[in-house]
């Protein structure tokens, strides 16, 4: 699938005048990628992103961010049928133990999905929230590509400079 419309990210404020770099997920790893992996983690939606980003205890300090998108290729985990090609289930994408499975295996399963996608040409991924509060309505896009160019455009929204 290809992707074009806005994008958000709620920023913790450290990483605010970064908004592109995708540097915390390179360095820690996440569900969708493992260390070493830059991935910009956005949301199609304000309140997804805002759910993402303050998924443990109360709404702490968040810098929201837009973004204008036209990315492609994107894989869509909500399509059950390119799941099953790929060798993964729904219930493994939401399986809270991905950090477990890191640190145990060295890669959780949906990390190593993330690997393959990639060298597959896919740019990012499509896939549900698992914030507390979610519904299957709340979808992310994971980018591990990105840049100025189509067919990755990202282009942060900051016509008056407000970031720096």
């Amino acid at each position: 699938m290809h992707y074009a419309g806005l994008l958000y990210r709620a920023l913790n404020p450290v990483y605010a005048r970064e908004p592109l770099s995708g540097e915390g997920a390179r360095r820690y790893g996440g569900r969708f990628n493992p260390k070493g992996m830059p991935a910009l983690y956005t949301s199609q939606s304000v309140m997804t992103a805002i759910r993402e980003a303050n998924q443990i205890g109360t709404l702490q300090p968040t810098t929201l961010a837009a973004y204008e998108a036209d990315v492609g290729p994107i894989f869509d985990t909500t399509d059950p049928a390119a799941l099953g090609e790929e060798g993964i289930t729904a219930e493994q994408l939401a399986a809270d133990d991905w950090r477990l499975k890191m640190l145990a295996d060295g890669k959780a399963p949906t990390q190593a999905l993330a690997e393959r996608l990639k060298a597959a040409g896919y740019a990012g991924m499509q896939v549900r929230s698992f914030a507390k509060g979610a519904t299957g309505h709340d979808l992310n896009l994971v980018l591990w590509v990105w840049g100025a160019q189509s067919p990755t455009r990202l282009r942060l929204v900051d016509d008056e400079g407000r970031l720096g």
